[in-house]
């Protein structure tokens, strides 16, 4: 039994280096998936800041309707572009030469961004934009150094500084470690209403990286109910049979 404990401690281990975001504090992204209004504005932002350049390409307008408590008519009016057909996936029309041309790498697919990356993750990189003028589009993020995008929510957010401290480790090498975010100026929106935006798409990335994930659950809870209930008969049937051994 020890050993199949460490076995799994050791299986686990990259997986929650992985999660930790290379050291940098990750927030609660606090996403509530049964919550149709929040993965609506979700859906609203995605296409709004993210399609032109971040396809979702296992996802179908159709189906995002079907599960968000929308009628084709109101995705098609407000979530798709005209070109597209209710039964498309959310693909994006720039060719991977001219993105990779423009960004130096063509921006990533994001359907299982939230299953590969965590949600807290994202929700933290969403809220984690600085101005750093030697980067080519002059942000930088803090979960995601060096990133290779501009800051499409800027304009909600507000640009903000990232403040770092000095610190000396026991060889006497000084590192520069992150501390807090100076508002440099307001954005569109207050500091909360922008984390809700966060916490919104976050919430519509989660749903599209596994879209039957809350029928999942629900069902996952019968099951394990059900199976509760089955080793207590399997258990009374084994002592009846075996009461004339014992």
């Amino acid at each position: 039994m020890k050993k199949l404990f460490f076995a799994f401690l050791l299986a686990a281990a990259p997986l929650m280096g992985f999660a930790s975001g290379g050291g940098v504090h990750l927030d609660d992204a606090d996403i509530d998936l049964s919550d149709e209004a929040s993965l609506q504005r979700g859906a609203k932002y995605f296409v709004n800041y993210c399609l032109s350049c971040h396809s979702a390409k296992f996802q179908r307008y159709n189906r995002m309707a079907r599960d968000l408590g929308l009628t084709e008519e109101e995705v098609k009016q407000n979530l798709m572009f005209t070109t597209d057909k209710i039964g498309n996936t959310m693909t994006i029309a720039m060719p991977q030469e001219q993105a990779e041309a423009w960004f130096g790498t063509a921006p990533p697919d994001l359907s299982v961004i939230a299953r590969a990356r965590g949600v807290d993750w994202l929700y933290t990189y969403f809220r984690s934009f600085y101005v750093d003028e030697s980067r080519p589009f002059g942000v930088n993020n803090i979960v995601f150094p060096d990133v290779g995008m501009p800051h499409v929510l800027w304009e909600l957010q507000g640009p903000q500084k990232a403040v770092f401290r000095t610190e000396q480790d026991a060889a006497g090498n000084e590192t520069h470690v992150f501390d807090k975010f100076e508002q440099i100026a307001p954005g569109k929106l207050s500091p909360g209403e922008y984390d809700d935006v966060a916490r919104d798409l976050t919430a519509f990335l989660s749903y599209v990286g596994e879209p039957i994930q809350m029928k999942r659950k629900s069902m996952g809870i019968w099951v394990l109910l059900f199976i509760a209930a089955f080793f207590g008969l399997a258990y009374m049937l084994k002592k009846e049979y075996w009461k004339d051994v014992h």
